[in-house]
């Protein structure tokens, strides 16, 4: 009987794992061949998706589309390469050169501020041997806040480890006693040390009262820049510190003030996306006469912009985006094709924008001609 009391139970114990072992194997073959099936279907579609040849239609071919990385030109791209390889004084140069021109020298910040965060060494020598640099402290603010935000990642903030968050918002403490720095080196009339801290406010959860505060600092020596509209419409988004209803008056208000031509018109239609895609509305909602009454603006705003500033390449995606889902592609086309290289916002928002961009831009173009 004792024996039996043993047995009985080890019986059922290997019984059990024995079930579970083979319940274990059953469910990896499926998945297994879940996944294949998911693989071929994916290579099926891949082969019958119809196709398009670019250079028939006005546009630059899928090998030479690049994500769009800001201010462009050959003596950025030189300055880049050399602060790679340590040397500033490309870069310095560019950024005395740009001191009277605010939109250029924001570009460059952007651009020079990206090595800094993989490797500053040459950041921290000009810091270390110019003190009293306003670009360097400006460039240091930058750096530290793409630094942050590079520790973050880019996951929900459900997915984000507590060990990120903890050094993350370490790394924007380091950020706002930069910005101070940059404040007081800055000549008084500059904006831009306070444009760069709208991303600190949005990281460290500023407060409306405290945000106004800023955007007054940065309105009452620009009052229509263009970036510093764009950071803060994120700010004043729901995902963010606001609301619809907050982030569309505060694009309303400056759209009414802003000149002819300043391209800040294209903000309603990003605000439209933000809400769209927050309230997880369907195509048809770009259609809405309000939607098709900002794009209107849009395209009569770049009439009278300078077609050299990027900013026409900001707008001229947004109208792509908002008039492919309005069921409008012959009139995206246009636009598409004035982008050229270039792959903008929102298709940045993705993973893989290129290959984001260059399905929709098939879908576009077929749709067109069918019409």
């Amino acid at each position: 009987m004792a024996r039996l009391i043993v047995i009985v139970p080890l019986v059922l114990l290997v019984g059990f794992k024995l079930a579970t072992w083979l319940m274990e194997r059953r469910t990896a073959k499926l998945k297994t061949a879940t996944e294949e099936a998911k693989a071929t279907i994916a290579r099926v579609e891949e082969a019958t998706r119809p196709t398009i040849y670019p250079s028939e239609h006005g546009l630059v071919g899928r090998a030479e589309l690049v994500e769009d990385p800001g201010l462009t030109g050959p003596d950025v791209d030189a300055a880049l390469a050399a602060l790679k390889d340590g040397d500033r004084q490309p870069a310095v140069a560019l950024l005395d050169a740009a001191a009277g021109d605010l939109d250029r020298r924001w570009g460059l910040v952007g651009r020079f501020s990206e090595p800094a965060v993989e490797d500053d060494t040459w950041l921290l020598a000009w810091r270390a041997e110019q003190p009293d640099s306003a670009d360097a402290a400006l460039l240091t603010v930058h750096a530290l806040i793409g630094l942050a935000w590079q520790v973050r990642t880019g996951q929900s903030a459900s997915q984000v480890t507590a060990e990120r968050w903890a050094a993350f918002r370490k790394v924007l403490g380091e950020a706002e006693t930069a910005a101070a720095d940059a404040v007081r080196l800055a000549d008084p009339a500059d904006p831009l040390p306070f444009v760069a801290q709208i991303p600190l406010a949005m990281g460290q959860s500023w407060d409306n009262e405290r945000f106004l505060a800023l955007w007054q600092e940065i309105v009452s020596r620009d009052p229509h820049h263009f970036s510093a509209h764009g950071r803060a419409l994120q700010y004043w988004c729901e995902k963010w510190k606001g609301s619809h209803e907050k982030m569309h008056a505060f694009v309303d208000a400056a759209i009414a003030a802003a000149p002819k031509g300043s391209l800040l018109s294209v903000y309603k239609l990003e605000a439209y996306y933000e809400q769209f895609q927050r309230n997880r509305a369907p195509r048809e909602a770009y259609a809405a006469p309000e939607v098709r009454a900002a794009v209107d603006a849009v395209i009569a705003d770049l009439e009278l912009a300078d077609p050299d500033s990027r900013r026409t390449r900001y707008a001229h995606g947004w109208l792509v985006w908002v008039l492919a889902r309005a069921g409008r592609p012959a009139d995206a086309m246009p636009h598409l094709r004035a982008l050229g290289p270039y792959v903008p916002t929102p298709w940045s928002y993705w993973g893989n924008p290129v290959d984001k961009f260059v399905d929709e831009r098939i879908d576009i173009v077929l749709a067109a001609t069918a019409q």
